[in-house]
């Protein structure tokens, strides 16, 4: 029996040892074979999903071609986003609705490229404190702003992901727990409404993947 509207996302299965934290290597159920003589499905729809990135990648970047930069961004995309999808699978733990991982990984990028922007264009990362423009009054104000705001890019980007995740799967959780209490016209509403949320989770899991990624690619660019 479920004790609090939260116990769905415990990651605890045994007092020893923790099952659930094997999802993240779920994913590599759902990456393509490679090896076919005619190209799967699979392969066609990561092939234009690729080529969509790539886009809007170097777009971001003003036409520089990176290619290391642009396959850290891409391989960041797949692992969030397949992530929140196999999440959406029945008794598979969601990885990414917990802080443990999304800050993980956003805090393991903001440190890299803050380190890499101070060390390689450190005058650079000072005059970015100030923007252009600002009256000499407000600097040390601007200064004391862009310095919080630097600062707290990596919470944000693991809360944003974290708890677009978890709103829908508590909103989801919610519809399903009167099941067995509803007359068959409100069951057959309530198995269409969560038909609708499944469809907006799919929805909100390659967006927010894709949120996350492009933000990163935004914080790195700034660094140099």
């Amino acid at each position: 029996m479920m004790l609090n509207l939260f116990s769905v996302f415990d990651p605890t299965t045994s007092i020893n040892l923790s099952m659930n934290w094997m999802s993240l290597i779920f994913m590599f159920m759902f990456l393509p074979n490679l090896y076919w003589f005619i190209p799967s499905r699979w392969n066609i729809f990561y092939f234009n999903l690729f080529k969509y990135l790539i886009k809007e990648f170097k777009m971001l970047m003003n036409n520089k071609i990176n290619l290391m930069n642009i396959l850290m961004f891409m391989t960041l995309f797949i692992l969030i986003m397949l992530n929140n999808f196999i999440g959406l699978f029945p008794y598979i733990f969601t990885s990414t609705s917990h802080l443990s991982i999304s800050l993980s990984i956003s805090l393991t990028l903001w440190l890299s490229m803050m380190l890499f922007g101070w060390i390689n264009y450190t005058n650079h990362m000072f005059t970015h404190l100030v923007p252009q423009g600002t009256p000499t009054l407000l600097m040390s104000f601007m200064v004391l702003i862009e310095t919080i705001s630097n600062f707290i890019r990596p919470i944000t980007l693991a809360v944003r992901l974290s708890a677009n995740i978890i709103a829908g799967h508590l909103l989801m959780t919610l519809i399903s727990s009167t099941g067995s209490k509803l007359s068959m016209m409100l069951l057959m509403l309530m198995l269409f409404s969560q038909m609708i949320l499944v469809v907006l989770e799919l929805c909100v899991s390659v967006i927010q993947a894709y949120v996350f990624s492009i933000l990163s690619m935004l914080y790195s660019i700034e660094s140099n």
